[in-house]
């Protein structure tokens, strides 16, 4: 039996899977690594922690496989999307990685607008300027780091640069180099022209490969740190999404997804390389050859419920946070959520807004606020799903990872305000699994992706619209989308008394 190892480098923890031919995934751990917080609005990590936990991981696998690692044919990589890694011309850290959800960059989007133009910032790389992406960062430590800057010899994204330490390669991938703003997203190559208008080195940005491609093997060190073999092939992998989206198997016209993890994501597969959503979703290259992805997103989803549960229930288990949640009618009896936590991404680029509960009142329980969360997230969820069929997008199946497809009670409140038929895997496994896929396709098991992804994917569970809930829920949607508007000069007027 032959195997693939996954690695998905998330914002909280990396999480590692062994998959085997048959796509059983026969051993998987993950190891948590913390962020760095020093101000409001910063997010930034140490890079030698994604690399030591990775081997941690990895080892512990290894530990419990009974196999020969010869067998190990491949590894791949699923990561954290847009986060700045700058290195010397030794190709050492220069500083700590600046995060997706980092948001001190306003100024920086504004100033790429002013050398750019909008009209063709989004002819070029077919998404708005917004703080998380990495263009934003590069022009934030140019400004105010400059001696930092000056050193800089390339910059890598995180799983990019946690590839180059296993193989000593420096290489990003379209998936990934996508959501820079420094990708001609079309034609598939580094914009110079954008580099010229905002003065950043072409030359810092790396090669580019394919996400199946292979870009060389386990070096020395690594296979000595893990007890990998150094022929163990590597495979470039892909953004978090785009292996989410090849994990769950969107990998053709009119496939959509639904992930909610810290952030929640709304996906939908292109083959089109020419369509223009105005910069109001995020139009990606896909992790599939020659592809592309449409994209909404809501900043703090899975984050959002996270956050209220370590505030009220710190020492509870997830499942007795969420208890009770599903005898709360629809719209949690008068009580409404925005998911703004950390300023929100779709439809909103807003970086100042920040949450609400409106209606609460002395009747209201714990459940009808863990279920007004729930609710507010699929909320902002539906927001970008909104976008894509006023666009002419036929959304009628949706399939459902992350956090958010292992509460069935979340998964039909998913049907209802999606108004769509919601299908539940049955073993998820996301982004992980996305880059397993690519590493079995790599490794020649299959002849495409598709022939991997129907291998490895397997429906379990679907979950239908409830037409009276569906009704009380559009009335509610409308509601939901007036609180924005209502509260943002407010969100402005708080925004100096922050910490």
């Amino acid at each position: 039996m032959k195997y693939v190892l996954g690695v998905d480098l998330g914002t909280s923890a990396v999480k590692v899977l062994l998959v085997n031919q048959q796509g059983d995934v026969t051993h998987e751990t993950s190891k948590s690594y913390p962020l760095i917080q020093e101000r409001s609005g910063y997010s930034e990590q140490d890079p030698e922690e994604w690399v030591e936990k990775t081997t941690v991981a990895i080892t512990d696998i290894l530990h419990q496989f009974k196999g020969n690692v010869e067998d190990i044919e491949g590894i791949s990589f699923s990561g954290q999307m847009h986060g700045l890694v700058l290195l010397n011309n030794s190709n050492q850290v220069l500083r700590q990685a600046i995060l997706w959800n980092d948001t001190r960059t306003t100024k920086q989007c504004q100033d790429i607008y002013n050398l750019v133009g909008k009209e063709k910032l989004l002819h070029i790389t077919k998404n708005p300027a917004l703080e998380g992406f990495t263009l934003p960062k590069l022009l934030w430590v140019k400004e105010n780091e400059p001696e930092v800057f000056a050193e800089a010899s390339v910059f890598l994204l995180p799983k990019d640069y946690l590839r180059y330490r296993i193989t000593g390669m420096l290489h990003s991938e379209y998936s990934d180099a996508a959501g820079t703003l420094l990708l001609n997203v079309a034609e598939k190559s580094w914009s110079e022209e954008i580099c010229r208008l905002v003065d950043i080195p072409v030359d810092l940005c790396p090669p580019l490969v394919e996400s199946h491609e292979c870009v060389g093997t386990i070096d020395s060190v690594f296979a000595n740190a893990t007890g990998l073999s150094a022929s163990t092939k590597v495979f470039a992998g892909g953004a978090d999404n785009a292996c989410g989206a090849i994990g769950a198997g969107i990998l053709s016209e009119g496939k959509t997804l639904c992930s909610i993890g810290t952030s929640g994501v709304i996906l939908s597969y292109e083959s089109n390389r020419d369509l223009d959503f105005e910069g109001k979703v995020h139009y990606f290259n896909h992790g599939k050859e020659d592809a592309f992805y449409t994209m909404g997103v809501t900043l703090a989803a899975g984050y959002s419920l996270s956050w209220f549960k370590d505030v009220f229930a710190a020492n509870e288990s997830f499942e007795s946070f969420v208890e009770g949640v599903e005898t709360v009618p629809v719209g949690s009896n008068g009580l409404l959520f925005t998911p703004y936590v950390v300023g929100e991404r779709t439809p909103h680029a807003d970086s100042v807004i920040r949450a609400s509960f409106v209606g609460g009142d002395t009747s209201h329980t714990r459940p009808d606020f863990v279920r007004s969360v729930i609710e507010g997230i699929t909320f902002s969820l539906n927001e970008s799903i909104e976008i894509f069929r006023e666009n002419g997008k036929t959304i009628d199946t949706i399939i459902s990872i992350g956090g958010g497809a292992k509460n069935n009670t979340w998964l039909q409140i998913q049907a209802d305000i999606f108004q769509a038929e919601i299908v539940k895997l049955k073993s998820e496994q996301g982004p992980g699994m996305g880059a397993a896929i690519l590493a079995a396709y790599g490794s020649g098991w299959f002849n495409t992706l598709q022939e991997c992804a129907d291998v490895f994917t397997e429906p379990a569970q679907k979950f239908t619209p409830i037409e009276e809930n569906v009704a009380a829920y559009k009335k509610l949607f409308d509601l939901y989308k007036m609180i924005y508007q209502q509260t943002k000069e407010i969100n402005e007027g708080l925004k100096e008394f922050r910490k």
